[in-house]
């Protein structure tokens, strides 16, 4: 039997140059981002907030998924910046709402600022609080269409447990960063976050209202940040 070769730096170095290259023409072809989306970015950086938003291609799949679904309300655990809310607001119609929750005053701020520079100000809202405070409170809005998982990972089992009590059969429940460069799948997790997502993953595979499947997301950012190798979770609700 042949030995198992490992790829030397050459190699790495072109598989990266091959992964940035994918990324790029992907992203050209199907999320070419607009001045708002652009300007969603910059208004961030420009305020120190961190740079962890979603992808162009992640925010046209939550679109997409908001589409196919027929999404007349949706739900977003973690507004940040408002960049992944402008995706998932123009997947909704006119007379849609997206609630969006944000721990951090200064951020919904900016995420208000951005939906208003999208026009989008009419359909999307943002909730100012802990996210675990908040869910209770979102009881008469319920349920909703659509449900994006994005804010601190060590919740997300909570977060999963509050988003199918305020869902229909038939509601999407999207998380993001559920892989952790793979440690969520070390036994232990080595820290609280890849914790939090190695039991996400487990609830939704264990849950007996949902089929979901997970994703990698594999893309050019800085090798070493948690951001170029990670995933998503997909999970639809049953009867």
């Amino acid at each position: 039997m042949s030995s198992l070769s490992l790829p030397d730096d050459e190699q790495l170095r072109k598989d990266a140059q091959t992964r940035a290259f994918i990324n790029r023409e992907l992203q050209t072809r199907f999320a070419l981002e607009d001045e708002v989306l652009r300007g969603s970015r910059e208004r961030a950086q420009a305020e120190n907030v961190p740079a962890i938003q979603i992808s162009p291609l992640q925010g046209r799949l939550l679109q997409v998924l908001a589409l196919s679904c027929g999404a007349r309300s949706i739900l977003e655990i973690g507004a940040l910046a408002g960049y992944s809310g402008v995706w998932l607001a123009r997947g909704l119609p006119r007379n849609g709402k997206l609630i969006s929750l944000e721990v951090d005053p200064k951020h919904a701020e900016i995420a208000r600022a951005t939906f208003a520079a999208a026009g989008l100000s009419e359909r999307a809202e943002v909730r100012v609080g802990p996210a675990l405070t908040l869910l209770p409170t979102l009881v008469p809005n319920a349920p909703f269409d659509l449900i994006f998982i994005d804010a601190d990972k060590s919740n997300y089992p909570q977060y999963l447990d509050w988003a199918i009590n305020l869902s229909h059969p038939g509601t999407l429940i999207v998380a993001d960063n559920v892989i952790r460069r793979g440690r969520a799948f070390q036994t232990p997790p080595p820290d609280e976050s890849a914790a939090g997502a190695a039991a996400y993953n487990r609830k939704i595979l264990e849950h007996p209202r949902l089929t979901s499947v997970a994703l990698p997301i594999v893309t050019d950012a800085f090798e070493d940040s948690d951001s170029s190798m990670d995933g998503l979770a997909i999970s639809v609700v049953r009867e």
